[in-house]
Order: structure tokens, then sequence, then C-alpha cells
């Protein structure tokens, strides 16, 4: 399409969603599709982007919406297909942990060990929270974090897991970064980005995600659906992550092949977790974020991430606590959700065999490795 013809389709589809709560109208697929792709090719003012990305959230998105925007994305990123037949794909919130120490990042090399290959997936920094990210863990770590998907995906297929940021698989959605970082609010890309599955599995991909609000689990199978992921699950989880309290009850929403996503209570105690908090808490003396950040992190997501990597190496290396227990938990869900393992309470003993015997460690240090 030319530039023109872009500009005009933006004009008309503000026109629909922005006339006030009693006047605008959704898009249609096709639509939202067009208007994303005028954005993605930089034909579209940075003004007219972000009263679209507003107007679409005040008046909340549909599914059409969404997965016409998702559909616009993923024919504009690089996806690629590694050589293994299944691979789980783990789907946290990209702009990351801002009250309490992440552990999500080290659940890949986590289900490496147990025979399971997965892909995880971000970028550096975005907003709302502008937190802690997988990128920044693992650069903290000492690990590639600019690896195309070539590479990520041959890593998987020599240690089972592997990481790819999205400055290398959509760098057209990544050059957008600053736009959202000014539109500060969350928009209907923080919704539909963690759904590009940059890297599948031969035969099968397997979705693991997160959320808050209870309105999201279907609109996750939706997108998930429309990406073409053969199964997924949905955790409650802490900041929208994929582990679950580790103090309270959890919910789980799922879906196998065309079966209707169906619901399953989550409880620690069936993991034997007995926890005074829901997640690990940021330790006293974390550095504030740095003064004058437009982002809107309490500490410097830098130093959390720091924290995150070597309370995780740790973790992966058999020593207990709630880093521990949150490996343990998410992995456990993610087992039994694959059909490894019959009750969730035998998946959790196997997750602590691989944690203290080191195994864990070993498919996480030879990320490193890998990519010398």
């Amino acid at each position: 399409m030319d530039k023109t013809h872009n500009q005009l389709i933006m004009r008309q589809c503000i026109q629909k969603v922005a006339t006030g709560p009693e006047y605008s109208k959704d898009l249609e697929f096709e639509e939202a599709k067009a208007a994303m792709l005028a954005i993605l090719d930089g034909d579209a003012d940075p003004v007219q982007t972000a009263i679209f990305f507003i107007a679409l959230r005040m008046k909340r998105e549909t599914n059409e919406e969404n997965a016409g925007i998702l559909q616009a994305l993923v024919e504009t990123m690089v996806k690629t297909t590694a050589s293994v037949d299944e691979i789980i794909d783990i789907c946290d919130p990209y702009d990351g942990y801002t009250r309490g120490v992440p552990a999500s990042p080290f659940i890949p090399a986590v289900l490496a060990a147990l025979g399971l290959n997965a892909v995880s997936h971000g970028l550096d920094v975005v907003g709302p929270k502008g937190g802690a990210t997988f990128h920044k863990v693992y650069k903290a770590a000492g690990l590639r974090v600019d690896m195309t998907p070539a590479q990520a995906a041959e890593q998987i297929d020599k240690i089972g897991w592997g990481y790819v940021d999205q400055s290398q698989f959509a760098p057209k959605l990544h050059d957008l970064i600053p736009l959202r970082q000014r539109i500060i609010k969350r928009q209907v890309l923080t919704t539909v980005e963690t759904m590009l599955g940059p890297i599948r599995g031969k035969n099968k991909t397997h979705l693991l995600g997160g959320y808050v609000h209870k309105a999201y689990p279907p609109i996750y199978e939706s997108l998930a659906r429309h990406s073409g992921f053969d199964s997924a699950m949905f955790v409650r989880g802490v900041e929208g992550g994929i582990i679950p309290s580790l103090q309270q009850p959890g919910r789980l929403f799922y879906y196998h092949g065309d079966s209707e996503l169906q619901q399953r209570d989550l409880s620690p105690a069936d993991v034997q977790i007995v926890a005074d908090k829901r997640a690990v808490p940021i330790p006293d003396g974390l550095p504030p974020a740095p003064q004058g950040d437009q982002i809107a992190a309490q500490y410097d997501s830098d130093a959390l991430a720091k924290v995150s990597a070597d309370m995780g190496k740790a973790a992966l290396a058999g020593e207990k606590g709630l880093m521990y227990d949150s490996l343990v938990y998410s992995s456990a869900i993610c087992l039994t959700h694959l059909g490894r393992f019959d009750a969730i309470d035998a998946a959790a003993n196997e997750v602590r065999k691989v944690l203290d015997d080191g195994a864990a460690l070993e498919k996480f240090v030879a990320a490193s490795a890998a990519t010398d």
C-alpha cells in the first residue's frame, strides 16, 4: 500500500473508534489489520497512532480488533521453526516486574532439564511498568540477548531452550517503543505482542502465559488460537506472570486442540509449598529508579534484574526458598498440562530432582557456552 492510502486508512479508523462512549464503532478484522500495518510501515503520524491506541483502549478492544492487530504483527515479523518436535512458549508480560524478584526467566532451563524444549522472548524495557524483564535478567546473568531467531532456534536444538528478543524477531514493532513510552498507559500492543510465538516446534507449540484480571483468559485464548498454538495455559500469576501466588489459592485456564477453554483451581499446598509471601520479595537496599525516569518503576530495574539473576542461579542449584518454590510450582503446572504427569504433586517432585541435582543449572549455564 502507498503512504497516501495508509494515511486514509488511519483517518477512517480513528473516525470510527474515537467518537465518544456512545458513538464509537468497532473495527472489522481487516480494518484493524490495515491500520496496524500502516503504523508499522511508518506511514501513520505519531499523534494519530497514539490517538488510535488510546481510543481502542477506552472503547475496549474486541476480539476482531485484537486479531487484526496481531495478524499485522505476524505478517511483519520473523518466525522460525526449530528442529525439535514440540516447544513450550513462555510469554511473560514484556513490561517486566516491579513488585517482586522475577523467577520466571529460569523456567525454560528447568523445563529443558526435564526434556521439554522451551523458548522465552521479550525486550529490554517498555511501559507501562518498565520493570525487570527477561532481557535484563538474562543480560545480568551473562547470557546473550541479541541472537537472531535462527540462532535461538539452533540453541534450542542443542540445549533445549533459548531466548529471542523482540528487536530481532519483530523490529518494526520494536521501533514503536519510544512512542509507547510517551503514551504511558497500556495499549493493545501490550496484550497481543506476547502471542507472536517467534519460534515454533515442527509438530506442536504450546503456550504458557499469565494474567491478572478475570476478563483476560478468553481474550488470550482467542489470540492464542489465532496465532496457531496447539494448546495454551493461562495462569493467574503474580504481576500477570506465569507463577501463581505462593501464599493463596490460584486459577488456571487452558485448552488443548479444539477443546473449549477450561478452568482448574490451583493451590500451593498441592505441591507441598507453604509460604508467608505471594512471591519473592524485593530485598532491602535496592536502589530506586533513576530520578526523572519516565517509567513507573519504583526500583532500578537493572539492579532488580541482577538480584533475580543471582537468586535464580542459586535456586537452579538447589538452594531452597521462595525462588526455588516458584520454579517448582510453575514448572509442575506446565508438566501436568502437557500430560507428562497425571498428578501435579508428582510433577513437582520431578522438578525438585533436577533442581537439587544441578541438572537445571547445567541447562542454564549451557546457554552461555552455546552462544560463545
